[in-house]
């Protein structure tokens, strides 16, 4: 299946998300000058911009956008994380997909590099889908993967 590829914003400033509640804004975080080493397809780019407003109406203190990673677990050994980035560390990487701001630290990039994050929706369910080029196989959840 052919997806339609997202490139990163060129533009410097901050791009707001929606917000959920008066007053919450998307802290500024630089950009990185890397290309990105991943793509979001425009669904995932939307449905991402929902979620982190709907995540991060719970939040107190500063939203820097979707965190986007891998921990060990699940039933292949390695499984995907979407979270609320409340901080941006020295070595992670930004890249702005239409407006969300996503942030992948390098060891979870090392194992998400050319992949890309799309959203799914079926008749049972929805959610971020992962084609990963790196994962050997899954445990057919979708949610987790080995390398």
């Amino acid at each position: 299946m052919l997806l339609e590829r997202l490139r990163p914003s060129s533009r410097k400033d901050p791009m707001p998300l929606p917000m959920a509640t008066p007053g919450l804004a998307l802290a500024d975080a630089p950009l990185s000058t890397d290309p990105p080493q991943i793509t979001v397809t425009p669904k995932a780019a939307a449905m991402g911009k929902k979620q982190l407003a709907d995540w991060s109406a719970e939040l107190e203190g500063p939203v820097y956008g979707l965190r986007l990673g891998v921990k060990g677990g699940g039933c292949s050994g390695y499984y995907y994380v979407y979270e609320v980035a409340t901080k941006v560390r020295k070595k992670d990487q930004v890249w702005d997909f239409e407006g969300l701001r996503v942030v992948v630290d390098p060891r979870s990039l090392a194992l998400l590099d050319g992949g890309v994050l799309d959203w799914e929706q079926r008749l049972m369910g929805y959610g971020f889908k992962w084609e990963n080029p790196n994962a050997n196989g899954d445990c057919g959840c979708g949610s987790s993967f080995n390398v």
